[in-house]
């Protein structure tokens, strides 16, 4: 009797646990206001998209996302510094009533070019791995749309013998995002 009313005991506990849980799949895109740490550097605006995953228990969400976002930076009197990644950021979601949330978590990043306003191949020059930290909020909306601001802060030196300074990558990036596929609550 003990095992059986056990048995029942957990099975209720994790329906109503599971009947909590709900995943999906989405695409998003957006803006950047990129910049680097370099003295004199200025920031450009260019974008962002990709698609992201939504793992959600009750007021908690990860969120992981493949990126490919283009970043680098102007320079006072003149050129420019592009830097083409895939970013990697696993997001935790902190949610508020009405879909609000505070999002915070790593970025992980590749690069995959970089080039001066001339076509100058800098690739050389710069480490082909970047680590980040985000921080955002946001607003799932109750039709599928996701609206996002986040800023990330380079957090690993990425200079390979171009530059005598540290270059870490600083990026403010505002998102829309659609949930595509939708399983649970």
């Amino acid at each position: 009797m003990k095992k059986t009313l056990l048995t029942l005991s957990l099975v209720f506990i994790s329906a109503v646990a599971f009947s909590q849980v709900s995943a999906g799949i989405g695409i998003k895109a957006g803006a950047n206001f990129a910049n680097t740490n370099i003295s004199g550097s200025e920031s450009i605006t260019s974008l962002h998209g990709g698609a992201y995953g939504l793992f959600k228990l009750a007021n908690i969400g990860i969120q992981p996302e493949v990126l490919f976002s283009k970043q680098g930076s102007s320079f006072t009197g003149g050129g420019e510094v592009n830097l083409d990644y895939v970013n990697i950021p696993v997001m935790v979601k902190f949610y508020l009533p009405a879909g609000l949330n505070f999002q915070a978590g790593p970025q992980f990043g590749m690069l995959l070019n970089a080039e001066d306003e001339d076509g100058t191949d800098l690739k050389d020059g710069l480490k082909n791995s970047d680590l980040s930290a985000a921080l955002g909020a946001g607003w799932d909306a109750p039709f599928g749309l996701q609206f996002t601001a986040r800023y990330v802060i380079g957090l690993s030196d990425n200079n390979d013998g171009i530059s005598n300074e540290d270059i870490k990558n600083k990026t403010f990036q505002l998102s829309i995002g659609y949930t595509l596929f939708k399983l649970g609550k």
